[in-house]
């Protein structure tokens, strides 16, 4: 891929989600992505067949960086994985970008009513669950244990993509960044523990699981 055209397909990138988030991923066409960019139909359809395929591209994009963020903050620990501090780091850094979770959700819909979208998207939160699944099973077991009833580091993975999802979700009404990360931090350490365990940094203030006033 020559140099003009990476920078050509990552200003596509950049407009089509400030247009995502603004008017939602069902009501964007092809033509206003390319006014937005400043492109012709001829330089969207060089690099990508379909405003799918560019949401997709965009997904990797985002995933990628949580995954950056995630991996960097457990990489702390070592061979060892001290789940309570490593949720306190990974909630401190993750990306929780109200534009993108808006972009998100609107393609969530749009997928659940296409079986091809959907099996695309379910491919890559399996690649996600698969990566947290990877590091939590490297955790040694006599310096700390999943909790037996999620069955496994499979479980324990799904877990922790659902606890994402819904914080995310609660996320979106309140718009409160700071209230999701201390709910993220206390759900998490709760799934991945005893009941031992409890994040090295509690903040004062409201609990995360008091819900706020547009719960």
């Amino acid at each position: 891929m020559t140099r003009r055209r990476v920078r050509t397909r990552a200003n596509l990138l950049d407009a089509a989600f400030d247009v995502f988030a603004a008017k939602g991923f069902g009501r964007v066409s092809i033509e206003e992505v390319c006014e937005a960019a400043g492109y012709s139909r001829g330089a969207f359809y060089s690099n990508f067949a379909s405003l799918d395929e560019l949401f997709f591209a965009l997904y990797r994009q985002r995933a990628d960086l949580i995954a950056e963020q995630v991996s960097a903050a457990l990489a702390e620990d070592g061979p060892d994985l001290d789940v309570p501090a490593a949720v306190d780091r990974v909630t401190e850094v993750l990306l929780l970008d109200l534009d993108w979770l808006l972009v998100k959700t609107d393609f969530l819909v749009h997928a659940a009513r296409d079986a091809a979208v959907a099996q695309t998207l379910l491919e890559h939160r399996a690649r996600l669950r698969g990566a947290i699944a990877e590091r939590l099973a490297r955790a040694v077991p006599a310096h700390t244990r999943l909790p037996a009833v999620l069955g496994g580091v499979d479980a324990a993975a799904h877990a922790v993509v659902a606890a994402y999802d819904g914080v995310t979700t609660q996320l979106l009404l309140d718009k409160d960044v700071e209230h999701a990360r201390r709910w993220l931090q206390q759900l998490l350490t709760a799934l991945l523990t005893d009941g031992s365990g409890t994040p090295r940094r509690v903040r004062k203030g409201r609990s995360p699981w008091t819900p706020t006033s547009s719960s």
